[in-house]
């Protein structure tokens, strides 16, 4: 990776670009596919319904990205339960239009794995096509982890299977797959605090009844 790359938190105007970025990297997996069927409306669907939790996680949690925008990680600091995003419901049909259940189908799959207990959720973690496998998805989870451990949260995301690797040198443990109907498995995936006075992980993962955000890696 280029040892220049710098990393900072996102500004407002960022918002979209970070949108678009997340869209593309998710576009050609099996999830994309199945949240949106229709090839033609796939990548604008991804960026509008993206564009709600981007800017919900700049009220309720951050957006770190490569300074060069071609890298972006975006995440919910959940120390209680957060609401939804502003006229949620209306928001997300008109960014998703038919496809609007299908989103909703995966928030409540997620919701039944997602930690009750105070954690960090790692909601999406996305390089540009043109710049994966560059060290710049590694980057931004060194970062991520380095803000884990001064804030002094665990950390919940659920992945599909290509990150699975990568975020596991970064110290999340996979949990059980979940499979969404008719369609492809995610992996929930976990990172425990360590103390240096303990080696035994803390905050066993319970369900909830938390809402959905989503994961890319």
């Amino acid at each position: 990776m280029d040892p220049s790359l710098r990393i900072r938190a996102a500004r407002w105007p960022d918002r979209q670009t970070v949108a678009a970025l997340i869209a593309d990297a998710l576009h050609p997996s099996p999830l994309a596919a199945w949240l949106v069927p229709d090839p033609a409306q796939r990548r604008q669907v991804l960026t509008d319904v993206l564009a709600v939790w981007v800017e919900h996680a700049m009220f309720f949690g951050d957006v770190h990205l490569a300074d060069d925008l071609t890298a972006a990680i975006v995440g919910f600091h959940r120390y209680r339960p957060i609401p939804p995003p502003a006229n949620y419901t209306t928001r997300l049909v008109k960014a998703a239009g038919s496809h609007a259940d299908r989103f909703i189908a995966l928030e409540g799959l997620l919701a039944q794995q997602q930690p009750t207990e105070p954690h960090y959720h790692l909601a999406f973690l996305a390089a540009s096509p043109t710049h994966q496998q560059t060290g710049r998805g590694g980057a931004l989870l060194a970062h991520h982890r380095a803000r884990l451990d001064r804030i002094g949260l665990p950390s919940w995301t659920a992945v599909t299977a290509d990150a699975e690797h990568l975020l596991t040198r970064y110290g999340y443990t996979p949990r059980p797959p979940l499979t969404v109907p008719d369609g492809p498995s995610l992996r929930p995936m976990r990172r425990n605090l360590h103390h240096a006075s303990s080696p035994t992980p803390i905050n066993p993962t319970r369900p909830v009844g938390n809402r959905w955000q989503d994961q890319h890696a």
